[in-house]
């Protein structure tokens, strides 16, 4: 599982299921743009806008329950700017996982 759905549950108690919802799509629209941001920081040696965008999308998979990729986005946002290209295919591969479930969890 991609999504630690106690968190996820949490978060539609707390914040409401309807605007869950608009958070998830609004991920889903971002994401791959803050991720493109990231690659590109990486092609220009850009390490703070790196981090940022590392950042921002470890905080985000934090509030989803996207455990895994918030761990390797933190990793990426903590550990610089890698030597190889790596790490970021697998950033994306559990985007895509993490993104799959919450599709699946915010709209059934």
């Amino acid at each position: 599982m991609a999504i630690d759905t106690s968190i996820f549950r949490e978060l539609q108690e707390t914040a409401g299921a309807d605007f869950v919802v608009e958070l998830v799509d609004t991920f889903l629209q971002e994401g791959p743009r803050i991720i493109a941001d990231l690659r590109a920081a990486w092609h220009e040696k850009s390490a703070d806008r790196f981090r940022r965008a590392a950042h921002s999308l470890k905080s985000n998979g934090m509030t989803f329950g996207a455990t895994d990729f918030a761990a390797l986005a933190r990793q990426l946002e903590t550990g610089g700017l890698p030597d190889d290209i790596e790490p970021l295919d697998n950033l994306q591969r559990a985007f895509d996982a993490a993104t799959a479930e919450l599709k699946e969890l915010a709209h059934g």
